[in-house]
């Protein structure tokens, strides 16, 4: 039976596809610089097999994330958007799948610390 103690370790250390997704993304934006599946590979480490980082990446150039340039054989992958652009189409993104907006804005609201919901309050102010 080690072959099923073996299967088990490894689902022990396995990350939801979001994590994975979002390792892959913060890599890509502290390079600065457009990076093959290889190059990913090596920065994210810790036991993770290539082909899922290769699928990571698909599925990120998928949802239009990530653009991609040929690199000789291989393709260069960089992020369509800064972080702080990309958490608020993910901020965006959320919102609309609420059912009641202002519930939902009402929430999130509630979750900010003084220093945030300053800082909201700041730009809403200055939009008038």
């Amino acid at each position: 039976m080690p072959h099923a103690d073996h299967a088990h370790e490894h689902t022990g250390t396995r990350r939801p596809a979001g994590a994975l997704e979002t390792e892959v993304m913060a890599a890509l934006w502290a390079n600065q610089e457009p990076m093959t599946a290889r190059q990913v590979h090596q920065a994210l480490g810790r036991g993770l097999a290539y082909k899922t980082v290769l699928t990571v990446l698909g599925r990120l150039h998928a949802k239009e994330l990530l653009e991609r340039e040929q690199v000789g054989r291989a393709h260069a992958y960089r992020p369509r958007q800064a972080p702080p652009q990309d958490a608020a189409h993910q901020m965006t993104t959320a919102l609309s799948r609420g059912s009641d907006r202002a519930a939902v804005l009402e929430h999130f609201v509630e979750t900010l610390d003084p220093a945030d919901e300053a800082a909201l309050r700041a730009l809403l102010d200055a939009r008038e």
